[in-house]
């Protein structure tokens, strides 16, 4: 049988991905050996290039301090909303991690860091490629390379393969825990306090009884 792995189907510009990254930081630290961690990307918004609504923006906003008030730590950059133009569109960011990904499963989460670091504390916009090919001169990434496969075929292929990924298993929320174990799917209750609660569940799941 396949090892156990714990899926995290989750998009970068998600707000409540961003309030679960000190918790899954702290479960991919502490997730046992046995169990391999995989990354998925839901793909919240298709590309546009039209200003984001108003109503839109005003909803968001009402999240982001909903959020900043029921997970402890976490705050938002609010000049994000004057200093660019939002755009509801995240398929460019999430192709961005897929480019990220050929670079080596460290490239992967070290971008995602980057774009949630430009989009809620810097007020940088992640839905355009400049911001995205910024971000990974941050972090050291191969830059001709991450450009070229940013734009191409492979990857829009690889994202609309996470997005059937993501919909075949019922995902319908950001973000979310899926263990894969002995041909069985389970979802594991996301934790913003504490990982400690989804590392009890996933030990239960391995070992029943």
């Amino acid at each position: 049988m396949p090892e156990p792995r714990l899926l995290y189907i989750h998009d970068p510009m998600c707000s409540w991905c961003y309030a679960f990254s000190t918790s899954l930081q702290a479960l991919q630290r502490d997730l046992p050996p046995v169990i391999g961690f995989h990354y998925v990307l839901g793909g919240l918004a298709p590309d546009t290039t039209t200003p984001m609504p108003l109503e839109m923006q005003q909803a968001i906003q009402q999240t982001w301090r909903h959020i900043e008030t029921t997970v402890p730590g976490v705050r938002f950059n609010f000049d994000f909303w004057t200093a660019t133009t939002p755009i509801r569109s995240t398929y460019p960011a999430c192709r961005a991690l897929l480019a990220a990904r050929e670079q080596g499963p460290d490239c992967e989460t070290q971008l995602l860091r980057a774009i949630q670091s430009a989009y809620y504390q810097q007020a940088r916009n992640p839905s355009l490629l400049d911001t995205l090919e910024q971000c990974a001169a941050e972090v050291d990434l191969d830059t001709v390379a991450f450009g070229r496969a940013l734009r191409s075929p492979e990857i829009e292929q690889a994202l609309q393969h996470d997005i059937q990924t993501s919909r075949n298993m019922g995902v319908t929320a950001y973000p979310s825990l899926r263990l894969l174990h002995e041909g069985q799917q389970s979802a594991i209750t996301v934790d913003y306090s504490t990982h400690q609660t989804m590392l009890e569940q996933i030990a239960g799941l391995l070992n029943p009884g």
